[in-house]
């Protein structure tokens, strides 16, 4: 059963077993951040609370685990909400663009014709232009906020799975269980909703798996150059952006100011480190001649 390879891949496996720690490991963080990190904004928890407006960052303390950025903000605080606000944008931009990708791919693929052309050369004017790139374009055209780069990410991440999900339906609507349903009377949408869908996603989930990281690691690199998230955030990205004035420390010691890069550097790395490894172990798990 598919279930118990599933099981068995990942705690079998050490690299899929690291994948499957981390990404518990940050579940665990981004559920209990309540608790973690008690919020200062209660309408606003993921605003980083500010201990003062002095400019040069502090270092860890019994006060603050992680140290402070530039005018005292909490990288602790920020690395612990940061964790729930990457879920958030990872899983929402993942699930948005794997859902258009496999309504433009699967209409395309089963349709043909005119239908397939349209929806493909539409495919291949996005993918004409640098994923990064076009993003930074719509998030300037709407303006710095989570939810603006959340729009920004899912449309320039769909293309990859419409593609996807068309190759595998082309291939899988040719097959004898589809002509056998169309023999028995089967119209069109069951046909593509029961016996095509199914046996065509499983490519895609595993590369939606693999992006979840991918998109988080875009979406800081947004909230880095000021295009996501906006200043005092606590997304990943902006904390990074907040040390980049420091990533040098000072003439007498280049590492004095190590915290403020390391602590969100970190959670980025290895957050979508775990992701990565899982998705390897998903691409295993569901790939037909691995069972």
């Amino acid at each position: 059963m598919l279930k118990n390879r599933i099981f068995k891949r990942i705690f079998t496996n050490k690299t899929s077993l690291a994948g499957f720690i981390l990404v518990s490991f940050f579940a665990g963080i981004a559920l209990l951040a309540p608790l973690l990190a008690p919020a200062q904004n209660k309408n606003n928890p993921y605003q980083l609370p500010q201990k003062s407006y002095q400019i040069a960052p502090q270092p860890p303390s019994a006060q603050n685990w992680f140290g402070t950025t530039e005018q005292q903000y909490d990288l602790y605080y920020g690395v612990v909400w940061g964790t729930r606000l990457a879920f958030k944008v990872g899983v929402t931009v993942t699930f948005f663009a794997f859902l258009i990708g496999l309504f433009v791919g699967g209409t395309a693929a089963y349709f043909g014709g005119k239908v397939d052309e349209t929806l493909m050369r539409l495919t291949d004017v996005v993918f004409a232009v640098p994923s990064l790139v076009l993003a930074m374009v719509i998030a300037a055209m709407l303006g710095p906020d989570i939810k603006n780069m959340m729009i920004a990410l899912t449309a320039v991440a769909w293309p990859s799975y419409a593609r996807l999900v068309r190759g595998d339906i082309l291939s899988v609507k040719q097959r004898g269980y589809v002509t056998a349903a169309r023999t028995l009377g089967a119209r069109g949408p069951r046909i593509l909703l029961r016996h095509i869908l199914p046996n065509s996603i499983y490519p895609s989930v595993v590369v939606a798996s693999l992006d979840i990281g991918y998109v988080v690691l875009t979406a800081a690199s947004l909230s880095f150059l000021g295009l996501g998230a906006q200043p005092g955030t606590a997304d990943w990205g902006q904390l990074i952006a907040m040390a980049r004035n420091w990533v040098l420390g000072t003439a007498q010691n280049p590492f004095a100011y190590w915290y403020t890069v390391a602590a969100p550097g970190g959670a980025i790395f290895l957050f979508v480190l775990g992701w990565n490894l899982l998705g390897d172990a998903f691409r295993d798990i569901l790939d037909p001649r691995q069972a």
